[in-house]
């Protein structure tokens, strides 16, 4: 039997066949940004005619390995070399590579909730028993002494995600430390999405791989797609130590083998972009988000705190709201004409009931609108 269609999926195609506004789906809609940046776009574009596009190196185009690297040593101090670096087709391919190289039948993997849909199906892909805990809202802090009871000597693999989609919290360096003992007390591995870590706007990201204790036990995701604003490139990568870098590689080469050459091209000229430029491409996330922060506030909506990612968080009974997550989005897109997410669909199991998210990844005018329709449709929920 088929798995199920992802509530991200029913949400957009409602909103399309709606007319709605999505804040549903996590893909930018900006003028400001239009089809992607125009320096990658023309990269791409040099690419194809000037460059190959023939198979790549498996592992990746030395160009966009060599720019991962001084990327990674530009932006977050973090000092890795080529042979760590695996490219691959988007980050969920990065994700799938890994837990099918270090993940046995019947080996367990500690996931925490809310998660990204695609973890729970790799893991059991793979042959692996999850063991879910979950974070602690309202803060959304990952809970320690939970992940020890979690985490035993049959456990192989860690995954977490920081930034966390869809709460944008973080894991901060303390508790790098706490999870980097019971990492090495259990011999565990750690996989650590970090594919929101260019869309932080509250303080720094930290990436386990600059613990000294996790360096060598971690595997690293990343995305061009989120860093750029090109969702639709699939261009991502796993990093590791040589010996977990070559058993990806090893997954890698008979999933997707290679990743579109003249986009590997042109990733690697992003890259190679200065801090500042990095910077700015991020301001216009951090005006949108306090755009539609505002404007959920002011509609009586209580937003959530949560510094990263392009997603906003609605508590719905402290908005006053008797409403289940997803009845609040049912109604919302059919009632007031805007898709958003709710919150429990990143549960397996025990899911959050009370919250939704809302993607502001688009135009001032759009979410102006959205926030419009949203603070009506609240006003008739209370009438």
């Amino acid at each position: 039997m088929p798995p199920p269609t992802t509530i991200f999926e029913r949400q957009s195609r409602l909103a399309q066949e709606l007319g709605a506004i999505n804040l549903g789906q996590g893909f930018p809609d900006m003028a400001r940004i239009g089809h992607g940046p125009a320096e990658l776009l023309d990269a791409a574009a040099r690419a194809l005619t000037e460059r190959s596009s023939q198979y790549p190196p498996m592992r990746g185009l030395p160009a966009l390995r060599s720019a991962i690297v001084d990327y990674y040593a530009r932006e977050q101090g973090l000092a890795v070399t080529t042979d760590e670096v695996v490219v691959t087709s988007g980050a969920t391919e990065a994700l799938a590579a890994a837990l099918l190289a270090l993940v046995r039948p019947g080996d367990e993997v500690v996931l925490v909730q809310p998660l990204y849909d695609a973890y729970l199906p790799l893991v059991e892909r793979a042959g692996g028993i999850a063991r879910l805990i979950d974070l602690t809202p309202p803060d959304w802090h990952l809970p320690i002494a939970a992940l020890a009871e979690a985490i035993s000597d049959k456990t192989a693999v860690l995954l977490l995600n920081t930034p966390n989609n869809p709460t944008g919290s973080a894991i901060g360096a303390d508790d790098w430390a706490a999870i980097a003992e019971l990492c090495a007390r259990h011999d565990v591995t750690l996989i650590c999405d970090e594919v929101w870590e260019a869309m932080v706007f509250e303080g720094a990201h930290v990436s386990p791989m600059t613990i000294p204790a996790l360096r060598d036990r971690t595997v690293k995701i990343g995305s061009a797609g989120k860093i750029f604003s090109l969702t639709g490139w699939k261009v991502g990568w796993a990093i590791g130590a040589p010996p977990l870098a070559d058993l990806i590689a090893a997954t890698h080469q008979f999933l997707t083998f290679t990743t579109a050459t003249p986009l590997q091209w042109a990733v690697a000229d992003g890259l190679a972009l200065p801090s500042e430029w990095h910077a700015a491409h991020r301001d216009i996330y951090r005006e949108a988000r306090s755009f539609l922060a505002a404007r959920l506030a002011a509609a009586g909506y209580a937003v959530m705190p949560g510094g990263a990612t392009w997603f906003l968080i609605v508590d719905l009974a402290a908005s006053g709201i008797d409403l289940g997550d997803e009845d609040f989005a049912h109604r919302l897109l059919a009632e007031a004409g805007v898709a958003t997410i709710p919150v429990s669909a990143f549960y397996a199991e025990r899911p959050q009931t009370g919250y939704v998210r809302f993607c502001f990844a688009k135009d001032a005018a759009t979410l102006a609108l959205a926030a419009e329709r949203a603070a009506d449709f609240r006003k008739t929920l209370l009438e």
